[in-house]
């Protein structure tokens, strides 16, 4: 994370500190007051049919937050896909495809018959993780919901999920589901640039399904509308893998130094759950989210790694580091998510997919 980014957490979450921070503040809470309003009007204006929204020719459910930073989307994200391919569905993921490099409006990663288009460099980071993870489904990335939702449907897919899709209104879905962290589910309370909120907190009236992530099994929230919630946790898996493909259990790591690094939304929530797992860190290296492993990252790397026998990273890093020059062994672990009740969203699919066998009947 950079010096910039760490000095505008600080100013938004634990609020201005001198003088000029404060004529700062002020500023970002005047353009954050134009901005909100800014999306009320655009929301209200998809609402009332002013601006067109596109109806796709097959379910589409959406899966996305209401604050900037990670909540969690790619791990549920990742469940509703094998859900679906449980329960017989062809399924696609549709992705913005954010850090991807491509010049094409479309891309397929995954055509779901197995094969992968394996270039995070191009497609992103997390549309190229949830392919490898789920090969039998499409993954398609697309600069237009709308066009990538449509090149799923030439694929045959029978199903779409969009990936960090609630903001995307020119798209109808006919399942939408709001994440929201525990620990700070409206962030500062503030919309941008002022908070972390992309939107106020009215918008939860168009969800229809909110999860509550890092959750505990009691954790309470209060909701400014009434909406079925379900609470889970992410869990590192139980088992590790080097980017050679080795699989290791994690008491293969006892006795080991080890440097732990990310580039995710919050890296000192993995970095702690790998303290929990028994790990013996040496060290901590913090990268932004979507980080790029070029040279001067793998520069910081080889700095850090005095005396470290092994390094782990997340699933997300892993992805772009199968060619990197690496000073020691690296293994990489993913994130699972461990739900309390899952009973809305079961009732939630089981009405999507009853509506699919009767737009098929008709």
């Amino acid at each position: 994370m950079t010096a910039l980014a760490q000095f505008y957490r600080r100013l938004i979450f634990e609020g201005p500190s001198s003088l000029l921070e404060k004529a700062l503040f002020l500023v970002l809470s005047i353009v954050s007051r134009l901005y909100g309003l800014l999306m009320l009007l655009r929301a209200w204006a998809y609402g009332n049919r002013i601006l067109h929204r596109h109806k796709a020719g097959i379910p589409v459910i959406s899966v996305g937050n209401l604050t900037v930073g990670g909540t969690g989307k790619t791990p549920v994200v990742d469940e509703l896909i094998r859900r679906s391919l449980a329960a017989g569905k062809r399924v696609a993921v549709v992705s913005r495809g954010y850090g991807g490099r491509r010049k094409a409006d479309t891309a397929v990663v995954a055509d779901g018959r197995g094969e992968v288009d394996d270039q995070p460099d191009l497609y992103g980071d997390e549309p190229v993780l949830l392919a490898r993870r789920n090969p039998q489904a499409v993954v398609v990335v697309a600069r237009r919901r709308r066009q990538g939702v449509e090149l799923a449907e030439k694929l045959g897919a029978e199903l779409a999920i969009l990936d960090d899709g609630f903001q995307h209104l020119a798209l109808e879905r006919d399942l939408d589901i709001l994440l929201l962290d525990a620990v700070r589910p409206f962030g500062n309370h503030r919309v941008l640039p002022a908070g972390s909120l992309r939107e106020p907190r009215t918008a939860l009236q168009r969800c229809d399904l909110v999860i509550l992530t890092r959750a505990e099994a009691e954790s309470h929230i209060d909701l400014p509308v009434a909406r079925p919630l379900l609470r889970c946790r992410h869990v590192l898996s139980e088992q590790l893998q080097t980017l050679d493909g080795h699989i290791l259990g994690w008491e293969e790591l006892r006795g080991k130094a080890c440097l732990a690094f990310a580039g995710i939304a919050r890296p000192e929530d993995f970095f702690a759950a790998l303290r929990r797992r028994g790990v013996d860190l040496r060290g901590e290296v913090f990268f932004s989210d979507h980080q790029e492993y070029g040279l001067e990252a793998l520069k910081r790397l080889h700095q850090a790694c005095n005396n470290c026998e092994l390094m782990i990273t997340t699933e997300k890093d892993a992805v772009k580091l199968y060619a990197a020059d690496l000073p020691v062994p690296c293994c990489h672990v993913g994130l699972e998510l461990e739900f309390f009740d899952t009973t809305p969203l079961d009732v939630a699919l089981d009405q999507l997919n009853g509506r699919k066998q009767d737009v098929a009947a008709e």
